[in-house]
């Protein structure tokens, strides 16, 4: 069984019903949102979809074409607040299913759109860290040249610590110095707490020095 939420321009409700997947497309509903130029409510339409098909039914392409899809019709009300926080979502799933040239323009597009925000601009600097995980995975010549690219458009990004760590990674990987790579990722850790997808990028591009073990540790 399969509880499913239901969204109503005017109420909500929960029902419990057996579903294909196919079933949860919300076409006919948020198409006459949508003529109503009600974008907005289309919008969580989507969101609520997207969220059961992270959880319930764990289909990760779904629910990013449902977060995407989310995205554009804030983008049609100018929320963009609402809109980087679904496409975030999109970036993340993207990179861990290796979609990472799709990731890096999703953290490069919202990282650019905060950095002038004074409220924002702190987080711009996560987001060109994941970007140049995201490039380091691919080619380690990608990331030196993504993150001089960064600096340039948002010197704050210089002096943070992620940059830091990023140097100290590149320089153990040129010198296939899986040990270095360690140490600096557990400095790192020491202060600010590494999260799962962090941890999963950042043992993908320790995989690529030659005779890694394949662990953080």
């Amino acid at each position: 069984m399969l509880s499913v939420r239901l969204l109503g321009s005017t109420c909500s409700f929960r029902t419990n019903w057996t579903l294909p997947p196919a079933s949860l497309t919300p076409a006919t509903p948020t198409r006459r949102l949508t003529h109503r130029g009600r974008f907005t409510i289309a919008a969580k339409h989507h969101i609520t979809i997207a969220e059961i098909y992270e959880s319930e039914l764990v289909d990760i392409e779904k629910a990013i074409a449902h977060y995407e899809q989310a995205a554009d019709y804030y983008k049609g009300e100018e929320s963009n607040s609402s809109a980087n926080k679904c496409l975030l979502k999109v970036g993340h799933y993207s990179a861990q299913l290796e979609q990472y040239q799709k990731a890096i323009e999703i953290y490069e597009q919202v990282a650019m759109s905060t950095m002038d925000n004074p409220l924002l601009k702190y987080n711009a600097k996560e987001y060109f860290f994941k970007a140049s995980l995201c490039h380091f995975i691919v080619d380690e010549l990608n990331a030196k040249l993504a993150i001089e690219k960064y600096e340039e458009m948002f010197p704050a990004f210089s002096d943070s610590r992620e940059l830091k760590l990023l140097k100290k990674l590149l320089e153990a990987h040129e010198e296939q110095n899986s040990e270095a790579f360690t140490e600096a990722v557990k400095e790192f850790d020491s202060v600010s707490r590494l999260d799962q997808w962090l941890t999963t990028m950042l043992l993908r591009i320790k995989k690529t020095i030659q005779g890694d073990a394949g662990d953080l540790k």
